[in-house]
């Protein structure tokens, strides 16, 4: 990758977990990295190209932090701990919902191809979970729960300026 591509990437991503993938353009994200907005079309040839970009570095990044955090997880409930930290983390850092958790809330409006990376994006967070808690149908409807109950809590702490009530809902979830 070069340095101007990262740098869309990175400015591409808060804007759309700040504000959503409609409200973001690339002469705006030229106009915010100093550049030409032919820069960023040389990288990107279409906003969904850029998204699938994104979302593809977001799951890549977050499976890595979530194989760092579960290194040494050895039980159902380590392996959830390990899960809801790499949650709070996304959080915490940026203060701001996930990438696929803002994506996902404008699925009915978003190019095919991003949606499927979307919910490929969830359908691996919920496999890992649901492997992580025995790999049975119960298993799956938990790990489906986890994730929508995670992804939602992201989304009440970030509008509400809570990160507290995130972490209640943490507790709850490993009781």
């Amino acid at each position: 990758m070069t340095a101007t591509r990262d740098k869309v990437l990175d400015k591409a991503e808060a804007a759309i977990r700040m504000r959503g993938y409609h409200a973001v353009s690339f002469r705006d994200l030229a106009d915010e990295l100093g550049i030409k907005s032919a820069s960023v079309h040389y990288h990107f040839r279409q906003k969904e190209d850029l998204g699938l970009a994104l979302v593809e570095r977001y799951s890549k990044r977050f499976f890595d932090a979530l194989e760092v955090e579960a290194t040494k997880a050895l039980t159902s409930k380590d392996k959830l701990r390990a899960f809801c930290a790499v949650y709070r983390h996304i959080l915490v850092s940026s203060d701001r919902l996930c990438l696929c958790g803002m994506l996902g809330a404008e699925a009915a409006g978003i190019p095919v191809s991003l949606n499927d990376a979307v919910a490929a994006f969830f359908e691996a967070n919920i496999d890992w979970l649901a492997s992580a808690f025995g790999g049975d149908d119960t298993a799956r409807t938990k790990a489906t729960y986890t994730v929508g109950t995670l992804q939602g809590s992201m989304m009440l702490a970030s509008s509400m300026k809570d990160v507290a009530l995130f972490d209640h809902v943490l507790e709850a979830l490993l009781a």
